[in-house]
Formats: C-alpha cells, sequence, structure tokens
C-alpha cells in the first residue's frame, strides 16, 4: 500500500490524514489547534502541523505530502528568511480602508476584475500589504518577500531557507490579488501600486509540480482550503458546493475564468487547472456557535429547538453580519434582529431565526454565482446539523447532497498528492461513500422576509 498525506492548515487548526494514495481509504490522522484571532505568527501553525503529524504516526511510511491552508493570509519575510510580523489572516478587516483605496486608484471594479478575477476587499493579501506599507513602514521595509500561509509550512517542510525555494499553485495565488488566473502570470504592477516595491514572490507550479520533498516524502505543490475542499469532495463541472466552516463559501468548478466587476463573485483558479468562481462570507458557523451560547444549549439541541418553530420562524429573521461581512462588502456591519415579539421570543424561534438567517445568507451567496445546479454539496462543520441539513433545502429551493462527515480540505490535499504520484492528467478517482440525500419543497417566503429584514437593516444595499 502507498501512502500520501493532506494537510488542512485552517484558521482554528491543523488536521493530518494519511491515506491509501489508490482508493483514498483511511488509515489514521491527527490534529492539534491553533490559536484564536485574526493575525497569528506562523510559527503558531508549524508547531501546531508537527503535533499533528506526530498525532498521525509521523510520515516515515508517506509517500507525498500536500498542505493546504487558509486563503489570502499575509506571511511576510526578510532577507533571511524570517516572519517579519504575525500574519494577517483572511478575516482581520482593518485593511478595508486599503481595500477601497486600491479599487479607487486603478480606476474602478471593472478594472481589477479584469486584471486578476476579482475585485480586492479587506480579505484579500494585496489589501493587507498596503495596510502594512502605510502602518507600518518599517515592516514593509523589512519585507524581502510574501507568500501564503500554504506556502510557507510547505517551504518549511522542505527545510528551505532560501527566498528563491518558496512555491504556490494557481489556486491559492489566484487569492492574492496581484495573481491572473486568466493569463497565468503575476501582476507586479498591482503589487508595487499596494506595497510600494515588488519583494520575491513564490514560484506558481502546475497541479502536479514539486517544490521538493520532506524526508523521503515528495511535496505536491498544495493550495488553498476551498480549492482542497472541491478536490476532496469530488466536485464536477456544474456542482456547486455550499461550505460552513469559520467562513461560508458557494463555488463552483468551470471550464472557463470569471471576472465579476460587482466583487459579490471573486474569479479564483482551482487545483486542476481549472477555474473556481466563488463567494465568501465571513459569517458561517459561528452563527449557530453564538446562537447556542445565547441559550444556553448544545448544537444538537440547538438544531431540535429550530424543528420546533415553524419555517419563517412566524416573521422572527436574524441577519448574521456578526462579525462584520464579506459578502456584502460591509466590514463594520454588525447582526440584527427583526420581528421580536412576545410569541417569537422564544428560545425555539431564535434558533429557527439563526439557521434561517445563515442559509439566507448563503442562498444570497449562490444566487451571486448566477448558476442553477441540479444539486448542492453541503460540507463544513457548519452541516453535521441534522435541523440545518433538513431546512437548507427549503431554503435553497435545491436537492441537497451532504457526504460523509470527513475532513474534505485534507483529503483533497491528499488526493492531490496522490495525483503527484500518478502524474496523470487528472486526479485520481476516490470513491465517496455514505452520502445523504434531502429534499423538501421550497419556503420562499423565508427568502423574503430575509430580504425585506435585511434592506431595512442596511438600505444602502437595495
Amino acid at each position: 500500500m502507498t501512502l500520501v498525506a493532506g494537510v488542512d492548515s485552517s484558521t482554528q487548526s491543523c488536521k493530518v490524514v494519511i491515506r491509501d494514495a489508490e482508493t483514498g481509504a483511511l488509515v489514521r490522522s491527527g490534529r492539534a489547534a491553533h490559536p484564536d484571532g485574526t493575525e497569528v505568527h506562523p510559527d503558531a501553525w508549524w508547531s501546531a502541523l508537527n503535533e499533528a503529524i506526530e498525532q498521525a504516526g509521523g510520515l516515515d511510511d508517506v509517500a507525498a505530502v500536500s498542505v493546504a491552508a487558509q486563503q489570502h493570509g499575509m506571511v511576510c519575510l526578510d532577507e533571511d528568511g524570517q516572519v517579519v510580523r504575525p500574519a494577517l489572516l483572511w478575516n482581520d478587516t482593518r485593511s478595508a480602508g486599503a481595500a477601497r483605496s486600491l479599487v479607487e486608484e486603478l480606476g474602478g471594479p471593472e478594472k481589477w476584475a479584469q486584471a486578476v478575477g476579482s475585485v480586492p476587499v479587506a480579505s484579500f493579501t494585496i489589501t493587507k500589504l498596503r495596510w502594512l506599507a502605510e502602518h507600518e513602514p518599517e515592516n514593509a521595509r523589512r519585507t524581502a518577500a510574501v507568500c501564503l500561509p500554504h506556502d510557507w509550512l510547505t517551504w518549511k517542510l522542505a527545510g528551505a531557507s532560501d527566498l528563491s525555494a518558496l512555491a504556490t499553485d494557481r489556486g491559492d495565488a489566484s487569492g492574492t490579488g496581484y495573481w491572473s488566473p486568466a493569463t497565468g502570470a503575476y501582476r507586479t504592477d498591482l503589487l508595487e501600486m499596494a506595497l510600494g516595491k515588488v519583494p520575491a514572490l513564490p514560484e506558481v507550479l502546475p497541479p502536479t509540480g514539486s517544490p521538493g520533498t520532506t524526508g523521503d516524502a515528495r511535496l505536491a505543490p498544495g493550495t488553498g482550503d476551498n480549492m482542497a475542499a472541491a478536490l476532496g469532495v469530488g466536485a464536477r463541472p456544474g456542482d456547486v458546493v455550499v461550505s460552513i466552516g469559520t467562513s461560508g463559501t458557494a463555488f463552483a468548478v468551470a471550464e472557463t475564468p470569471s471576472a465579476d466587476p460587482s466583487g459579490l463573485v471573486a474569479g479564483f483558479a482551482d487545483a486542476t487547472g481549472r477555474f473556481l468562481p466563488l463567494v465568501c462570507t465571513l459569517n458561517a458557523a459561528r452563527v449557530l456557535d453564538a446562537t447556542a451560547r445565547v441559550l444556553g444549549v448544545t448544537h444538537d439541541r440547538l438544531g431540535e429547538l429550530a424543528l420546533q418553530a415553524p419555517p419563517g420562524a412566524d416573521g422572527l429573521v436574524l441577519i448574521p453580519y456578526l462579525e462584520g461581512e464579506r459578502t456584502p462588502n460591509l466590514p463594520d456591519a454588525t447582526g440584527s434582529l427583526h420581528g421580536l415579539r412576545l410569541d417569537t421570543m422564544t428560545p425555539a424561534h431564535l434558533a429557527r431565526a439563526a439557521i434561517e438567517g445563515l442559509l439566507c445568507h448563503l442562498a444570497d451567496a449562490l444566487d451571486a454565482l448566477g448558476l442553477a445546479p441540479e444539486r448542492i454539496l453541503l460540507i463544513g462543520g457548519g452541516a453535521r446539523s441534522e435541523a440545518l441539513r433538513r431546512i437548507a433545502p427549503m431554503v435553497f429551493a435545491r436537492p441537497v447532497v451532504v457526504p460523509k462527515a470527513g475532513e474534505y480540505v485534507a483529503d483533497g490535499a491528499a488526493r492531490q498528492a496522490a495525483w503527484l504520484l500518478s502524474g496523470g492528467s487528472e486526479p485520481p478517482q476516490w470513491s465517496l461513500t455514505g452520502a445523504r440525500h434531502y429534499e423538501a419543497a421550497p419556503t420562499v417566503h423565508v427568502r423574503h422576509a430575509y430580504a425585506k429584514a435585511r434592506a431595512l437593516a442596511h438600505p444602502d444595499l437595495g
């Protein structure tokens, strides 16, 4: 049996899976926590990765390794390869003003969409580099290279110290704001506009390229977490994947690049040579966490309560912008609750409103993609909720397929590692068993009530 390892270095933790390269069967796994916060020193990721690898039984018998990680994080290195400052993560919104300035300086959203397939918001690496230049000029001066979380971890696994050994892939590079999926090239002019100079950048490897080895194992190029999730669930052209994790995402595998001047859809590349139009929200599973905390119940009990209330929660609507929001671009927004009356001020109504509000928020993201999928693949920690699974087809007005619970990002990374070994034109086919299917009559009135409440809370959205 040939073994491969997949890594998911996410916002909250690091997961490692060891799988059979031919069948995808899970052999063993490990996990370690990351610190909280919207800025984290990369050393914390490295410590967690080593702990997770140890829990997973090590890599001595592994033939290939791939690292997937949270997108966008700004990792700055000095000329000696040392980290300049803690990395600003995707969910750090302090660069919202920098994003607005950059969009204006290039000539508007359409210019950015044409240049790199996406319109920068606070999540994108390029906006964080502008913030660095404006607020920490000495750290900007010291920055000799810029890379992403997965790039840095792969570089560390390779034991490299030379900045020229940094490598990335199309998928993760497409979330920086200074690499074009359409042309496959860096836009160093945009990087210079943001940072005031052009530091060293990782080489963008093809899907089966390799930046080196770690021990006796070959290193795959790795990718961003959403790109790895698409690999992990076996998403095919025509599918839409909705992931409910720390962030919420809706994305689809496409054959051609996209460029949405509205900024709602990020025109990413995927990890196979195709493209991955994606809508990302800041608010997702933590909405459920927060509601369960307010009610003083477990997640299972939250779901039970939600199913006791009728669809639409008798008019109680939650707009779940609890951490600001990226889509729509409202970094300073707060959440709001509408329709509170004596009869709706119950735990069951609030639980239902929280789940429906989250799903309506993600349904808006689906609408932005402009697709009409036959089915929706629902993944992520939030998808473990049985109540959410049952309510999702009502809100999405589509059948919902929930793959068997797993570490889809780490699984996708492992599949990429297996692809590196096989050298084929497409990733190896691993069977996905145990998927559950959900169908229900659409509840159009829930979407209408949500849209009305959202317009009251944020009239500028229309």
